[in-house]
């Protein structure tokens, strides 16, 4: 993403949009900052919750510049998960949807991250939010079947497995497990997968997990990645819905969702909800959450 796009993006955020300067302000104060002083800081985030970050984690600064990042799906987190849910984390980087579940809101969560480097940061975040004991942090990727698998290494939030032929000089071998064999005697209610276009494959391996009762909404990237993979995101959805799910797009400030038909094209994630009744009373009851000033 070029410095242009960055920019409008911060200034067209939801969160944003009304406080154009302040945006422009504390985009340039981060810049300015890590550029002078690099290294390791401590964002305060929300309802006191907080996490290391330094320059280049985009998904971590994306939260300083607008504070929520994926402002719909993590919206929806805040407003559907409650403290007794437990949430799984599938692709968890370096803990950012994981601190609102079990920091904001104050669930208890199992969080997937593969890459060594990536998984300290998550732990270091997890230990940050004085979280230990209510977050389980696995250092495997998930996938169709128990074993190993080439992953890279050097892409920070963008790392995923290798595809078949696909050239890689810092490509790292990881353990794997399904989410079936991980979460065999777990109940999730949210389930989030962010894996870079391997969701095929961890679908595949989750049908335990998927046809459970307790899962009433799955957050999933669906943003084309998976070509790399020869997979079909239709292919996905239909999979989704033969699972029961309905896939629908979220408003956090109006706490609507629609529903919407297959994937949403308006974003790189839909989520897909399996009780609509259910969720939209979630969401409707929430407690609402502080956020640069407004409440959402």
């Amino acid at each position: 993403m070029s410095i242009l796009d960055t920019l409008s993006f911060v200034a067209n955020h939801p969160l944003n949009r009304e406080r154009k300067l302040q945006s422009m302000v504390r985009f340039l104060k981060w810049q300015i900052g890590s550029s002078l002083s690099p290294g390791t800081t401590v964002h305060n985030w929300i309802n006191g919750s907080k996490f290391y970050v330094q320059r280049g984690e985009t998904a971590l600064t994306g939260n300083i510049y607008t504070g929520l990042f994926e402002f719909a799906d993590m919206g929806f987190l805040l407003h559907f998960l409650r403290g007794q849910d437990l949430y799984v984390d599938v692709g968890a980087n370096a803990g950012s949807f994981t601190i609102l579940a079990c920091s904001v809101v104050g669930a208890r969560g199992i969080a997937f991250e593969p890459v060594p480097s990536i998984y300290a940061r998550l732990v270091n975040n997890v230990e940050l939010n004085d979280l230990s004991q209510r977050v389980v942090c696995v250092n495997k990727a998930v996938g169709a079947e128990v074993g190993r698998i080439a992953f890279t290494s050097r892409s920070g939030a963008t790392n995923h497995a290798l595809a078949t032929n696909e050239a890689c000089i810092d490509s790292i071998s990881v353990e794997m497990t399904t989410l079936d064999s991980a979460l065999a005697n777990e109940a999730p209610a949210l389930l989030k997968i962010d894996v870079e276009g391997f969701e095929s494959a961890v679908v595949k391996g989750s049908t335990e997990t998927l046809g459970a009762d307790s899962l009433k909404a799955v957050i999933m990237e669906l943003n084309g990645s998976g070509s790399r993979y020869g997979f079909v995101e239709d292919q996905i959805v239909t999979e989704m819905f033969r699972f029961g799910f309905e896939s629908y797009c979220y408003d956090p400030f109006l706490r609507e969702l629609t529903r919407i038909d297959g994937k949403n094209l308006e974003s790189g994630n839909t989520i897909f909800i399996r009780d609509a009744s259910f969720a939209k009373e979630r969401v409707q009851s929430a407690v609402a959450v502080e956020i640069l000033g407004r409440l959402v």
